[in-house]
């Protein structure tokens, strides 16, 4: 399966890859060339927003969207872990990073004992409850100076109209949020001139529907 990008203006196709299961299967990503890291964005405003600062790199190959989205979640704390040496404690190969359970182990060898705790979300479609969770785990993880990391797969579109395609899985860092939490802020290592990007807590947590994410406990 090729997984695609589309924007406002044209369609960038990015590379192909391979489609993934449930919670429990591959997740890959486009394929995006390294970048040098740079700062996404760095604020804290009053009125429920939050952003943290994240030293930014897009992943060097097709299949590492796992151990990238893990990189970038702790560049928040200052933290700059090889992502291949990530890529390798989570098992991460061609067909991808086989689950959020793989994530979230690495994250604590990094920031502590069970500070992060993986949370699924198997149905197809995320119901109100498991929303609402989502939103809160997000504020409480970014207030902690942490960032979320996601499994999602399909299609969403962001607050600015613009359309993100992941059919066969892939995953992202959720750095930030906004209006109390109803919209949040991504960093996406899949291609740098797409590297941020918001989208309503709603939208990301049925974007995340049949797979799971990882959040401070």
């Amino acid at each position: 399966m090729r997984t695609t990008m589309l924007r406002k203006t044209a369609l960038t196709i990015a590379a192909a890859a391979a489609t993934a299961g449930g919670i429990a299967g591959p997740a890959v990503a486009a394929q995006a060339a390294p970048s040098t890291p740079t700062a996404v964005q760095a604020d804290r405003k009053p009125g429920g927003e939050r952003q943290l600062d994240v030293r930014y790199e897009a992943q060097p190959n097709f299949y590492y969207c796992g151990p990238a989205a893990a990189r970038n979640a702790l560049s928040v704390q200052g933290k700059n872990i090889d992502v291949h040496t990530m890529a390798k404690e989570m098992g991460t190969t061609e067909n991808g990073t086989d689950s959020i359970n793989d994530i979230t182990p690495v994250l604590n060898k990094e920031t502590g004992k069970d500070v992060y705790k993986s949370v699924e979300l198997p149905g197809a479609k995320a119901d109100d409850k498991q929303t609402d969770k989502l939103r809160e785990d997000i504020k409480r993880t970014v207030d902690s100076g942490h960032a979320v990391v996601a499994n999602i797969a399909g299609t969403t579109t962001d607050t600015d109209g613009v359309v993100h395609s992941f059919e066969g899985g892939h995953y992202i860092s959720v750095t930030g949020y906004q209006d109390d939490g109803d919209t949040v802020t991504i960093a996406d290592s899949a291609n740098p001139a797409t590297a941020t990007y918001q989208l309503t807590t709603d939208d990301l947590a049925d974007w995340i529907a049949t797979r799971g994410y990882t959040a401070t406990s």
